[in-house]
């Protein structure tokens, strides 16, 4: 036992950061992942379901001025705000990014984001196209990940089982998704979610990629990668 303790002792002395490789500083992983899709694919059950199991996410609650669902939660699902109010974050530079999606007004506030960011954790965002390119712009580092249903009948039969719109209010969140389609092509992954669970893990099998990616973990080396 003395032995064993002794031998125990001097390397921990030896190494005592355990680290694979101990000279070097390893840069605590932290970015943004983007989630976005036409309406009714899914986003919000995926943010959740990785929020769920990966310790390391957080999640970034937008603000919009749309009333809340029956199930929503002001401060958990959206900050749910006034024009008014919205306005004056936007006067205010509170927001990373904002636009107008549907006749309502969304945006991510800057308190959602930037201090998760600092605390090294990875911060998940369900955002519609014009969010997402934004943020590009911001992090061009992050994450960016498009989701799509098997169809655009899978996917109106969705929106139409969630009850939560008009039917001139789905007709118009139909009409979007195809236009949203084209922006696929600004995106980093693809996803189609045909079963949720097998997206799901999917979406953090691309995450834990992300974290063990080189040029994250050792960005003053750069990358012998083509990526």
């Amino acid at each position: 036992m003395a032995a064993h303790a002794l031998n125990k002792a001097s390397n921990e002395s030896a190494f005592p950061e355990r680290r694979i490789f101990p000279d070097e500083a390893v840069k605590k992983v932290a970015f943004p992942v983007v989630v976005s899709g036409p309406s009714g694919v899914g986003k919000t059950c995926l943010c959740q379901g990785v929020l769920a199991d990966c310790g390391d996410v957080v999640y970034s609650v937008s603000a919009t001025t749309r009333a809340p669902r029956e199930e929503e939660v002001n401060g958990r699902d959206y900050h749910f705000v006034d024009r008014e109010r919205f306005r004056a974050m936007i006067q205010a530079d509170e927001l990373l990014e904002w636009a107008e999606v549907h006749g309502d007004l969304y945006g991510t506030p800057r308190y959602s984001v930037l201090p998760f960011l600092e605390q090294g954790k990875i911060v998940i965002m369900d955002l519609d196209v014009q969010g997402g390119l934004s943020m590009r712009k911001a992090f061009p580092d992050g994450v960016f990940v498009f989701i799509v249903a098997p169809s655009f009948e899978v996917l109106e039969e969705r929106l139409r089982k969630r009850r939560s719109e008009s039917e001139e209010a789905l007709k118009v969140r139909l009409r979007n998704a195809r236009e949203e389609m084209k922006f696929r092509k600004y995106y980093d992954y693809l996803i189609v979610n045909d079963l949720l669970g097998r997206t799901l893990e999917t979406l953090k099998s691309i995450i834990v990629a992300e974290k063990c990616c080189m040029t994250r973990l050792f960005p003053a080396e750069g990358s012998g990668s083509t990526r």
